[in-house]
């Protein structure tokens, strides 16, 4: 990140003006002749996205014009300027003009320089910016940074992340700001009464675990984040398609986003006592997999019965969540990419979240479009509470019937969670299927901003 800000205003620093169709002739006519005649010349018009660069008399880049679009247009994308980097030729550039929201578009120009490097090199930017006056340029970069991590952990092939590699990964985190860190590894999840944890990556070489680290003042108020760590997820016995399967490394996502929010809460040292919960597996198929109609207690004590060995998510998080309820925390937060339900009613773009703390509904809303880091929320319909019961347990992880999957699963989950004195549950995709602005293709950091906002306002 600190590659790509200037230091210090650049006397020769590129300006970009930003423009819209409807503000586009007023801004032409400020232009020099020359530079109008050579954008008329192009048919620049200021449409969304409309790159060009107006040379000097020299025939170097002297001014840079880029289409936003209007504030109020139907599917007004904030983080347009987030192409920038992929169209500018190598320089130092700054903001002529203000776009819609400065700091959206600043961080969008950060976001949209990311390319994962691990197996290819990827070059430093070759782009400077100037930092708009008023922006703040380390907040900018505790957000980028956080979605780097995101999603390098998310792009990362399981083959190179499984659960020791995601635990080295918090572990490295935990250190880098003192945090305690402990993990629970294999047969000691059953020794440790984590037995849904377990059961899930029993079958796998490599063994399961449950991820643990604290930081902060345990006199301030208690935050805990729970990570869905499942490093690829075949669907087990109740075997995925192919085309199902194919990006299931991202299936860690939810663990990479809690990651990424617990790194930005502890850059900003905020007034919180910070938990992070990661039950880190791998869903596999082999001779010991848990099979349909398997009933295996949990940590709570509800036995559950296996409806479907695919939503394993449900179960590593009903462990966690109910470990970290015991502390009864003052907000319990779990991420997980958890339902197809969840993508076909609102898509990969904006995931669903629920809770019953209303306060914290709206001020999370409010914050997700602050920060261009959209979420929704669904119901806890209490009326589908008992399409979960199962006949031979206490409660079925996949009730049959296919309906309102998402907010089955929350239901699920919301078992587990009793103490807490406030609790949040997002069903998110952690990935980009088809690149967009600030947004390449692949892995994604999602509502870890938005909470992130929402945090600071509280405990900042």
């Amino acid at each position: 990140m600190s590659s790509l800000f200037a230091t210090a205003p650049e006397p020769t620093a590129i300006p970009i003006s930003f423009v819209t169709r409807a503000g586009w002739e007023v801004l032409c006519a400020t232009l020099p002749e020359a530079a109008q005649r050579f954008a008329r010349a192009h048919g620049y018009s200021g449409k969304p996205g409309q790159f060009l660069a107006l040379p000097t008399p020299e025939g170097d880049i002297g001014h840079v014009l880029f289409g936003l679009d209007e504030p109020d247009a139907r599917g007004h994308d904030p983080f347009r300027a987030g192409q920038l980097p992929g169209l500018l030729p190598p320089g130092v550039y700054r903001l002529a003009n203000a776009p819609h929201d400065t700091r959206l578009a600043v961080l969008a120009f950060a976001l949209g320089v990311y390319k994962f490097g691990r197996y290819r090199t990827a070059e430093p930017p070759a782009v400077k910016l100037v930092p708009p006056d008023g922006i703040d340029v380390a907040a900018i970069a505790r957000a980028v940074e956080a979605a780097t991590l995101a999603r390098d952990l998310i792009n990362t092939p399981s083959n190179d992340m499984g659960p020791a590699e995601l635990a080295d990964a918090a572990q490295a985190l935990a250190q880098r700001f003192g945090a305690d860190f402990t993990c629970v590894v294999g047969e000691q999840l059953t020794t440790r009464n984590f037995p849904l944890i377990h059961a899930v990556g029993m079958a796998a070489t490599r063994a399961p675990r449950l991820i643990d680290f604290t930081w902060g003042d345990p006199a301030h108020p208690k935050v805990t984040l729970v990570g869905k760590g499942v490093c690829f997820d075949t669907g087990g016995l109740d075997l995925k398609p192919s085309s199902a399967m194919l990006i299931m490394k991202k299936d860690m996502g939810g663990a990479a986003n809690v990651l990424a929010l617990a790194a930005m809460i502890m850059d900003a040292k905020l007034k919180l006592r910070l938990r992070v919960l990661i039950p880190a597996v791998e869903n596999a198929v082999a001779g010991n997999a848990m099979r349909p109609l398997d009933i295996f207690p949990s940590r709570k004590g509800p036995t559950v019965e296996i409806g479907n060995t695919d939503a394993e998510g449900r179960l590593v998080l009903a462990d966690a969540l109910a470990y970290a309820d015991e502390e009864a925390p003052d907000l319990l937060i779990d991420l997980g990419t958890l339902t197809g339900a969840a993508r076909v009613a609102l898509g990969p773009d904006l995931p669903p979240y629920y809770t019953d703390d209303e306060t914290l509904a709206l001020d999370l809303a409010r914050c997700a479009k602050a920060e261009n880091d959209p979420l929704w929320r669904l119901p806890l319909w209490g009326a589908y509470d008992s399409w979960l019961d199962s006949k031979v347990a206490n409660i079925n992880n996949a009730p049959s019937g296919g309906f309102a999957g998402s907010i089955t699963c929350a239901l699920f989950l919301q078992r587990f969670v009793e103490s807490a004195k406030s609790w949040l549950h997002v069903d998110i995709y952690g990935w980009t299927p088809k690149a967009k602005p600030a947004r390449p293709e692949g892995g994604e950091c999602q509502a870890a901003r938005a909470i992130f906002a929402l945090l600071s306002e509280r405990y900042g």
